[in-house]
């Protein structure tokens, strides 16, 4: 059935790809964004684009809401104004959803909103559900921020699916574009001892694990969207390498990029050993569970 569905964060990476499969499916869909004439040059001609909420008539039945938006976390150092600025394009981009979801006289049925896996913090080789705790650390204090602001949508009768995401690859952005590049040039590197945990999804199946979250009314609180084999960074890059057919011998020690980066760093230096325990147990059925062929299927564009 055709539904109405609002999307934040509509013109990043993720966001144009789920964009892309609701047009696909048939719903008619609206995204809310700062700029409306830079998102109406990304995004397909059919998406209604408002910079205002208010903007989208009361006659419009809006079933779901997608809630990416977000300042990129990987980016420019953690100093006390950037992780502000963090926050605040999460938790206060939900609020304002919540906000006008409040006002209409018909609401929303679902918000899926996007989490990340830094919600656990560093693990080491500890498997993490979606039960395990937080740690006090920034990364995991950002991502209890923005799932705080998305379930104040369950008293207003929306149910509310937190999803962790891990890390997304896909040939058009994300992690996989910054690491096939220097692999692509021989320059692929193991990053301390290679032993750290890399808990990844392919973008297909992440728009799919969308999808899954708006249709199953079962599904609420936090989802885990990661592949149910993760891989050690050094298993990562030895992958990347043989799928692009080049060399994998640089090393990067990770006290050189604790330097670089500062606290950044851990995301890159640390293990989150992450399961989808509740897709498993719903029946959701991964397309690319294994790292080896989500890899070729990202890089056979480039090979051919």
């Amino acid at each position: 059935m055709k539904r109405g569905l609002l999307v934040t964060g509509a013109s990043g990476f993720i966001g144009g790809h789920v964009v892309r499969a609701a047009l696909a499916r048939g719903d008619t869909v609206w995204a809310w964004s700062r700029d409306a004439r830079q998102a109406r040059r990304r995004l397909p001609a059919e998406v209604r684009v408002v910079e205002v909420l208010a903007e989208i008539p009361e006659t419009e039945t809006i079933d779901a809401i997608v809630n990416l938006a977000g300042a990129p976390v990987i980016g420019p150092p953690w100093t006390r104004a950037r992780r502000q600025l963090l926050i605040d394009s999460r938790v206060k981009t939900t609020a304002a959803v919540l906000a006008w979801c409040a006002a209409r006289s018909r609401r929303p049925a679902v918000l899926v909103s996007a989490s990340a896996i830094g919600f656990y913090g560093p693990a080491g080789d500890n498997w993490l559900d979606e039960g395990s705790p937080p740690q006090p650390v920034f990364q995991s204090q950002l991502c209890l921020a923005r799932e705080a602001a998305a379930d104040a949508a369950v008293p207003l009768g929306i149910r509310a699916v937190n999803l962790r995401i891990g890390l997304v690859l896909g040939a058009d952005g994300g992690i996989f574009t910054r690491l096939a590049l220097p692999a692509k040039l021989g320059l692929a590197a193991r990053i301390g001892d290679g032993r750290q945990w890399m808990s990844w999804i392919h973008i297909d199946d992440l728009v799919r694990i969308v999808e899954h979250a708006i249709e199953n009314d079962a599904l609420q609180g936090p989802v885990n969207a990661v592949a149910p084999a993760p891989a050690r960074q050094g298993e990562f890059q030895r992958a990347l390498t043989r799928a692009l057919h080049r060399p994998l011998w640089m090393w990067i020690p990770g006290a050189a990029l604790r330097v670089a980066l500062g606290e950044m760093a851990e995301l890159l230096v640390q293990s989150q050993r992450v399961t989808p325990r509740r897709l498993l147990e719903a029946g959701f059925i991964f397309r690319h569970a294994s790292l080896a062929g989500a890899l070729d299927e990202l890089v056979r564009p480039a090979r051919s």
